[in-house]
């Protein structure tokens, strides 16, 4: 009897750019356990074997050696044995270097398929390093290189466009960025016959992003059927972004297996068993897509089954519900998982935050202390690399970490660093804050500081400046802001460089930012003060999602110091008190709101908005609260203050990555940083406008007056 069921994995591997080695064992291990479960096929993330994020390390040829170097290591390892292995890697073509999956099965390599639609948008820049494979359905003789020759007995592989033919099924292969075109590869394979589809991506995570990659991967088999397997990257492999894993495997429209999003394993497998009959009687209605099938793959042979002889008793995984985490979960566990892979990977013993009692800085210490709680659960459930990592950073070869509480105050330092101008209230709620998650918590005061720097100004120039309070003029008030914010900054870093030393005890702390996107996109920031840290794992979120997930921590965590962080008006404490009490707020200084910020940000970006085009848009969004005239000021005085303040963009501490709106300048959000900050020709096209409408409104008027008379 035909046997048809087939067992299939995909995995979630937390890769990192060139650590080759390391790579290598997470990807033999994944390989491990998905034999371990019956699997006979699979598959692994992009560019797995070098890691995805090694830019213009592609360009070298280390890179392509020591790839080739690790598969002649997987291809020779009895692990990969009997069973179909795909895996990613770039690959030299014809003097063309290209983003590769190279399926092997028992030590002869059977076919490398290039990517043929490059990610080229937004934090991507594969045409950089990568050319597209432009020949559709067309294969051509690849030359191996000595190293693989050795280990395979071939001189030469198929390498293009071409699907494989077991005994009993056909699989097609897609890359990343292929399932999100209008003409996804999987389409056109359907139609010819494929029944088992692979995506191996490197998908980062943005916030509210993980609807959208669910709903392309179960309508690639909606309307024609088959069986999709989707494997991803996880981790921070060393940049911004946080690749968020959340493998799946869909048949036939339905979500049959699903993997965490956030996690600290390195490696996770799923695997499905699934009936090859349930995918060919989902086609016997498709009788369209058959009238359709003119475009005929090459096939690669494959003498090998994907099922077992006897598989009558194999029962089919079945749907299952589909999780998504809310925005405040997202939150909670991305940068946090983020800041973890960066803590371990960096080789320092922790973190050190500036903790001002504000909304922000509570927040990035909520993050940490989100890490610290997955560490101990990581632990809990018998991780024994996070437990490892966890006692390095801490020094004890014997510690286990059960109590976030604890591990915290072994890894995270806050510091609140208070001056003339700081309220008894910010002091006390960073205090209650650093108490109830368990940071090391130390208070100073940088009023001696700033009194000595303004004393070598005076010394040189023989003035000293005063705050507008107190006479002085903008100019002055504003550099008096500014020098408090700097010696914030330095005193950070001495600290974090040495609070360890002073105990007797090894390494150093990373420290920690905590600008939101709204305040970078604004520019409201000092340039060089506490938003200039070692990493920021909140500079990529808005303020309204920060306060949701302040409320979130205040309910799940049990953060209750954080209940008047809430209710406190956001402000920067760097201007005289009035009568002890706080006389400078955030959006009083910046002259919007953050609601209105994020509008701004979202226009500007996402909907590439100038400012007129931001105008138009705006008179309809905001019609019911602002006249065309209001509206006009508000989005001049946005890109005056953006613009006047660009130049900040480009010392942005590093960031995680969670909104499209992010201003990050190194490569997400390219722009000049010095403009014409009149913007004169811009401003100019809407002020006639509001001209325009107003004389239109105005004409209206009339005319209803005249006619009630």
């Amino acid at each position: 009897m035909l046997a048809r069921k087939v067992t299939l994995a995909t995995c979630a591997l937390n890769q990192w750019a060139l650590d080759f080695e390391g790579n290598l064992q997470r990807i033999l291990k994944s390989i491990e356990i998905a034999k371990s479960k019956g699997a006979r096929y699979r598959l692994g993330p992009e560019l797995e074997i070098c890691g995805y994020g090694c830019a213009d390390h592609y360009l070298e040829s280390d890179t392509v050696l020591h790839s080739f170097q690790m598969l002649a290591e997987l291809l020779a390892s009895p692990t990969t044995e009997d069973i179909i292995c795909d895996v990613g890697m770039p690959v030299m073509h014809k003097s063309s270097l290209y983003n590769c999956r190279v399926i092997f099965l028992n030590k002869k390599i059977l076919l490398i398929r290039p990517k043929m639609t490059m990610a080229n948008r937004g934090n991507y820049r594969e045409m950089r390093w990568f050319l597209p494979w432009n020949k559709p359905r067309e294969i051509e003789e690849h030359y191996l290189p000595e190293i693989i020759q050795l280990v395979t007995g071939q001189e030469t592989v198929p390498f293009g466009d071409a699907v494989l033919a077991t005994k009993e099924t056909c699989l097609g292969s897609e890359i990343c960025e292929e399932l999100w075109t209008a003409n996804s590869p999987h389409i056109a394979m359907s139609i010819d016959g494929v029944e088992i589809f692979t995506n191996s991506s490197a998908s980062h995570h943005v916030l509210r992003k993980s609807y959208l990659r669910t709903d392309l991967i179960k309508t690639a088999t909606s309307k024609n059927g088959g069986i999709y397997l989707f494997a991803n990257q996880k981790g921070c492999d060393g940049d911004r972004l946080y690749y968020d894993g959340c493998a799946m495997i869909a048949v036939n429209g339905h979500i049959v297996a699903q993997g965490s999003q956030f996690s600290l394993d390195d490696v996770e497998v799923l695997t499905t068993t699934q009936d090859l009959e349930d995918v060919r009687a989902y086609r016997t209605d498709k009788t369209s897509g058959k009238l359709m099938a003119n475009e005929v793959y090459p096939r690669v042979r494959v003498n090998f089954t994907l099922s077992l002889a006897d598989d009558v008793d194999m029962p089919s995984v079945q749907p299952i519900q589909i999780r998504f985490h809310t925005p405040e979960e997202e939150i909670s566990l991305g940068p946090a998982c983020w800041l973890w892979d960066y803590l371990r990977r960096s080789s320092q013993a922790g973190f050190f935050l500036p903790l001002s009692g504000g909304i922000d800085s509570s927040a990035t210490a909520c993050v940490v202390y989100s890490m610290c709680r997955q560490v101990c659960f990581a632990v809990s459930h018998g991780n024994e690399q996070v437990l490892a990592d966890a006692r390095r950073m801490v020094s004890d070869h014997g510690y286990v970490p059960k109590d976030p509480r604890d591990f915290c105050r072994r890894v995270f330092t806050t510091c609140y660093m208070a001056s003339e101008n700081s309220s008894q209230d910010t002091c006390r709620r960073a205090k209650e804050l650093a108490e109830q998650i368990g940071s090391h918590h130390i208070n100073l005061n940088i009023d001696s500081a700033v009194k000595a720097v303004i004393t070598i100004f005076n010394l040189v120039t023989g003035k000293s400046p005063q705050f507008t309070v107190h006479g002085g003029c903008s100019r002055e008030n504003l550099a008096l802001q500014n020098l408090q914010a700097r010696i914030r900054m330095v005193l950070a870093y001495l600290f974090a460089q040495l609070s360890l030393w002073t105990s007797g005890k090894p390494g150093g702390l990373l420290v920690l930012g905590s600008a939101n996107v709204d305040e970078s996109l604004r520019g409201y920031m000092t340039k060089y003060d506490c938003s200039s840290a070692d990493i920021n794992p909140i500079g990529g979120i808005s303020k309204a999602d920060l306060r949701n997930f302040i409320q979130y921590c205040i309910e799940n965590f049990q953060l209750t110091a954080l209940r008047s962080i809430m209710s406190a008006p956001p402000t920067a404490e760097l201007e005289p008190l009035a009568e002890g009490q706080i006389a400078q707020t955030d959006e009083a200084d910046m002259g919007m709101t953050y609601a209105e910020l994020s509008v701004f940000g979202k226009l500007r970006k996402i909907a590439k908005c100038g400012p007129y085009s931001m105008f138009c848009k705006l008179i309809h969004m905001w019609k019911a609260i602002c006249t065309p005239r209001q509206v006009a000021e508000k989005v001049k005085h946005f890109f005056r203050t953006y613009s006047i303040n660009r130049h900040k963009m480009t010392t942005l501490t590093p960031a995680y990555h969670a909104e499209d709106y992010n201003p990050d300048d190194n490569r997400f959000d390219l722009r000049p940083f010095l403009y014409n900050t009149s913007w004169s020709w811009q401003f100019k096209c809407i002020n006639n406008q509001v001209t325009r409408l107003e004389s239109t409104q105005g004409n209206i008027a009339d005319g209803a007056s005249n006619e009630i008379k």
